[in-house]
């Protein structure tokens, strides 16, 4: 069979730009995945859109409504299969018939239960043509955290940290600002705003009461949650402060990034959610007060919080995605219990030594290298004066 070049070239042209198209949702469509659209007639768009908010109309009806001529016999290219069921809004299959486009190029399958190849096979039905799993490695790397969370209705786990060349995250008397530069802190809370929800283990909290918030104005701040077992997190901390704050002040459940879905972009302080295994009603009630939710979450062997059953919790919540940022008790007992998908490290050209200095990852580690959590597809770039490290867990 001969390719036909010239339309293949076009082709990768426009589901690029879909593709880049679907990266401006980051941080505001969850748990619902990014996706771009692209209305090509005769050689030039007419139309594009992407699914900008949780909630809102999905890629492919933005960008037939942003045509700028009618789209019969048009091409749309699509980085993720069309929805074919009625959710939040109407199946995008039933815009797409309705249009009377011609030809769909799609590049990534819909893992949702719901979809799973209905919507193409419904386009198939009406006979529209449809080029399916085109470019999909690279549409796929849209996706980790959507077919993750279809997958296992858990949240996709990042653990991240910064840390010098002899691998310590603080000098031997706790100091920890900074370790990494300042283009590497406006880098990590750019990754906070396309994250759900952020993590810590109380022992963070009471040592360096952090705020957890997106300081970049850059994307909506993510759920802040605790690891606090016996319910320790101080009640003037600036997670609760804040918690209580924003309860006193809006009560806006639904116009921040939560398991509710975003409905608006300002910028506001999300809800704190510490999970603990306190049972003392007046202790909690405490916490509720001050606009915290407390979720009852048991221990496991090791005495803390049982990470399985929390991130299936969370994970009901609809809340699909977490960058873990706590301390290294927290990272290691993330890391032995397998709920981390990926790793993510920057790394400064800093030396502190000293064997009493904290490193990433505590507990008891591993007995033997044999042992190690292994990575791959490592990923490596320059961030300002540090080196920033991606790597998946296999």
């Amino acid at each position: 069979m001969k390719v036909d070049v010239v339309n293949q070239t076009k082709d990768e042209f426009f589901m690029r730009r879909a593709i880049e198209l679907a990266k401006k949702g980051a941080g505001d469509v969850n748990p619902n995945p990014m996706v771009g659209a692209v209305v090509v007639k005769n050689g030039k768009i007419i139309g594009e859109g992407y699914h900008e908010r949780y909630g809102t109309l999905h890629a492919e009806r933005n960008a037939l409504s942003a045509c700028t001529e009618s789209p019969d016999g048009a091409t749309m290219y699509i980085t993720l299969e069309p929805c074919c069921h009625y959710g939040k809004t109407p199946p995008c299959t039933e815009a797409i018939i309705e249009s009377n486009i011609s030809r769909v190029v799609v590049g990534s399958r819909d893992p949702n239960p719901l979809v799973m190849g209905k919507g193409l096979k419904l386009l198939r039905e009406v006979a529209i043509e449809v080029t399916d799993g085109f470019l999909t490695e690279e549409c796929d790397a849209l996706y980790p955290v959507f077919f993750h969370f279809m997958k296992t209705k858990t949240p996709y786990v990042t653990l991240k940290y910064a840390m010098t060349l002899d691998g310590k995250i603080a000098a031997a008397t706790g100091e920890s600002q900074w370790i990494s530069c300042e283009e590497s802190r406006k880098h990590a809370h750019t990754l906070r705003g396309h994250t759900m929800a952020i993590m810590v283990g109380v022992g963070t909290v009471i040592k360096d009461n952090p705020k957890l918030t997106c300081r970049n104005g850059k994307g909506l701040s993510p759920i802040r949650i605790i690891c606090d077992t016996k319910l320790q997190t101080p009640l003037d901390s600036e997670l609760v402060v804040s918690a209580f704050a924003e309860s006193k002040k809006t009560r806006y459940a639904g116009k921040v990034k939560s398991c509710s879905g975003a409905e608006s972009n300002e910028q506001r302080v999300p809800r704190t959610i510490i999970a603990t295994s306190e049972v003392n009603e007046n202790k909690i009630k405490k916490y509720e007060d001050m606009g915290v939710t407390v979720l009852y979450t048991p221990t496991g062997t090791d005495g803390h919080i049982d990470l399985h059953q929390l991130m299936a919790r969370l994970g009901a919540m609809k809340i699909d995605s977490i960058i873990l940022e706590g301390g290294g008790i927290l990272s290691w007992s993330a890391l032995n219990c397998g709920i981390v998908n990926k790793v993510q490290c920057y790394l400064a050209p800093k030396i502190l030594g000293g064997k009493e200095a904290l490193t990433p990852v505590g507990g008891i580690g591993v007995d033997s290298l044999s042992e190690a959590f292994m990575l791959k597809d490592l990923k490596i770039k320059k961030i300002g004066s540090d080196i920033f490290i991606e790597s998946e867990l296999k």
